[in-house]
């Protein structure tokens, strides 16, 4: 598999890439945004590790013109640590953030975890329900005639729960059916993806009836 490493630290970019070619990975590097982007289109990457904090264009800028034309998945790399930057990686469509200084074990452990999340995502069958019609191969979701543009994780979400109609599910639950056992997230983060879903699929998000509360246990489908 290939992975596009996007750092401006030289000694970060060659340590990463020794790491992941030992455990058995094409690595590509790259150490600005621009460069990145280019890779990405020449290589079609199975995933990239993208540093938040390069020069001239941020690697969430960078994640919003990929996230354009590609669901591939995306490590964040960082040395902020706020969860307003971990919340906005997510929402732009990451699917997991390291803190810096990392260590590199922990960083392939999560880059397998990623790439194994995302090998079993890809399921063929079409998904419909009402007038939500769910394409696991296009990734591609409409309400109607109207298509919605979906995160890969809000769309992993909503294929999971679609999948499972009337069944409850904890937080802890789907943190691990969809962020995996090996994420560093919090279950805020599945409260997070739940609302943006709504916004996206319920004709009244305050009042939804499709992805239902169920009061201290978790979230449902109904369809």
């Amino acid at each position: 598999m290939k992975i596009l490493v996007v750092d401006d630290e030289q000694t970060i970019l060659e340590t990463v890439e020794h790491k992941l070619r030992k455990e058995g990975y094409s690595v590509f590097t790259a150490d600005t945004a621009e460069e990145g982007l280019r890779l990405h289109k020449a290589l079609k990457p199975d995933l990239l590790v993208l540093d938040v904090m390069l020069p001239q264009r941020s690697g969430f800028e960078l994640a919003k013109a990929i996230r354009a034309q590609s669901s591939v998945p995306i490590i964040f790399l960082t040395a902020r640590s706020s969860e307003e930057d971990k919340v906005s990686g997510l929402e732009i469509g990451g699917d997991d953030y390291m803190v810096k200084p990392f260590s590199l074990a922990e960083l392939a452990a999560r880059v397998k975890s990623v790439l194994r999340r995302s090998a079993s995502d890809a399921l063929p069958q079409v998904i419909e329900s009402g007038n939500l019609r769910i394409d696991p191969r296009t990734h591609e979701v409409w309400i109607g005639d109207k298509s919605l543009s979906l995160s890969p994780k809000e769309f992993a979400l909503l294929q999971f729960m679609t999948r499972h109609v009337g069944q409850v599910f904890s937080r802890e639950v789907l943190l691990d059916r969809v962020w995996g056992q090996d994420a560093y997230v919090s279950s805020r983060t599945v409260d997070v993806h739940i609302r943006w879903l709504r916004e996206r699929i319920e004709p009244d998000p305050g009042q939804p009836t499709r992805l239902l509360t169920v009061r201290g246990v978790g979230y449902k489908f109904v369809g």
